[in-house]
């Protein structure tokens, strides 16, 4: 009995991390992984021209879409160095969560949950299908944890509530 015990300590996962300290840790790869990917979103409309998304957004019926084109823009570029750095994690997860549900309930719903769609591989290479609301779903599932468990060490959050302590 007491075999099976220590054993078990040796193998529950919650115990090794919470033992070695690494909990702690676990917003830190949520934290740079779910802001690079809103930033590099942000990125890709710029370089492909604003004026192209805000085409996009007319046609799916946005309304104001230069408007919106910027809004979504500067939501994820900013929004995404905000969450690298932990900086106002609960407040810019606000605007992103927004950005993330108008994109899956207007362009990913109606092609499935997978996010990736293998429809042949030719001699040019793989040729993809559109995505569906799978990677939608985890951004929400990162920015939820991060909102809901604290945006970890090396946070701009935890720095100023530190700061408002002394």
């Amino acid at each position: 009995m007491n075999t099976a015990r220590h054993l078990l300590r040796f193998t529950d996962p919650a115990q090794l991390t919470h033992r070695w300290g690494l909990a702690r840790w676990t917003p830190l790869p949520l934290r740079l992984i779910t802001g690079y990917g809103f930033m590099e979103h942000g990125y890709a409309k710029i370089v492909k021209n604003p004026d192209v998304f805000a085409g996009i957004l007319h046609t799916l019926g946005v309304p104001a879409p230069h408007f919106m084109a910027w809004a979504t823009i500067l939501t994820e570029l900013v929004g995404g160095i905000a969450v690298m750095v932990g900086a106002f994690v609960p407040l810019v997860s606000l605007p992103m969560i927004a950005v993330l549900m108008v994109a899956t309930l207007t362009v990913h719903l109606q092609y499935g949950f997978s996010s990736i769609k293998l429809l042949a591989v030719t001699s040019a290479g793989a040729q993809f299908g559109p995505p569906g609301y799978e990677t939608d779903l985890l951004y929400l599932a990162c920015l939820a944890a991060l909102v809901l468990g604290g945006s970890g060490p090396f946070a701009v959050d935890g720095w100023l509530a530190r700061r408002g302590r002394k």
